[in-house]
């Protein structure tokens, strides 16, 4: 059985608790995964950078997989509050999560 040919790039940037489920879902699409490991600037957090082949008939099904399988959490930071007699920290609300999808067209593609 032939494969459908490898039409585009997608690189997902997603939390390091949601890359597992969201890599089990690329993969039962029948996807080839890369796993690459990174840490973002805001925050500095560990995240998993996912590197997917697609077919062009599978990007919206993919994009569809990672939506349903990488949440979007609240979070809290401590910033030191501006002008207060005293450095206390106020814990102050930041959403994170989700996942940051780049899609490039692929012009060639080769296993070797």
């Amino acid at each position: 059985m032939a494969h459908a040919p490898i039409r585009f790039l997608m690189a997902a940037v997603v939390q390091e608790q949601d890359v597992d489920v969201a890599g089990r879902a690329l993969t039962v699409l029948g996807l080839p995964v890369f796993h690459l490991s990174s840490s973002g600037g805001f925050l500095g957090r560990r995240n998993a950078t996912l590197l997917v082949g697609l077919p062009e008939d599978m990007l919206e099904q993919a994009l569809t997989a990672l939506h349903k399988s990488c949440r979007q959490r609240v979070e809290y930071l401590s910033i030191p509050l501006e002008g207060a007699p005293l450095p206390l920290p106020t814990p102050v609300p930041v959403t994170v999560g989700g996942a940051t999808v780049f899609t490039l067209p692929v012009e060639r593609y080769e296993e070797v």
